[in-house]
């Protein structure tokens, strides 16, 4: 039973990795006026590249602080038993 989970798991991520679809982030007319800007030797392509990469990187980040707070929240300590010697009655 778990194996067919694994495996069906991953098959659904392989199918999802091929079957996509080019799609461009950006309206026509910013398109057009940023490719005629990198002809003519601006830097303004670049500096919209960034700011796309940095409103990509942001909810990462805040991903990666949750699930930092989850674990150190949450981690096992680890706790020494002090169980007497003497025989224990569970009636």
């Amino acid at each position: 039973m778990k194996y067919s989970k694994i495996l069906f798991s991953v098959l659904s991520v392989i199918l999802l990795l091929f079957i996509t679809n080019a799609s461009f982030a950006q309206c026509a007319m910013c398109q057009a006026t940023i490719e005629s800007n990198l002809k003519a030797g601006g830097k303004t392509g670049m500096g919209l590249n960034g700011g796309i990469m940095y409103l990509m990187a942001v909810p990462y980040l805040v991903v990666v602080g949750v699930g930092l707070l989850w674990y150190l929240k949450y981690r096992k300590k680890s706790v020494e038993l002090d169980i007497k010697s003497q025989k224990i009655n569970l009636n």
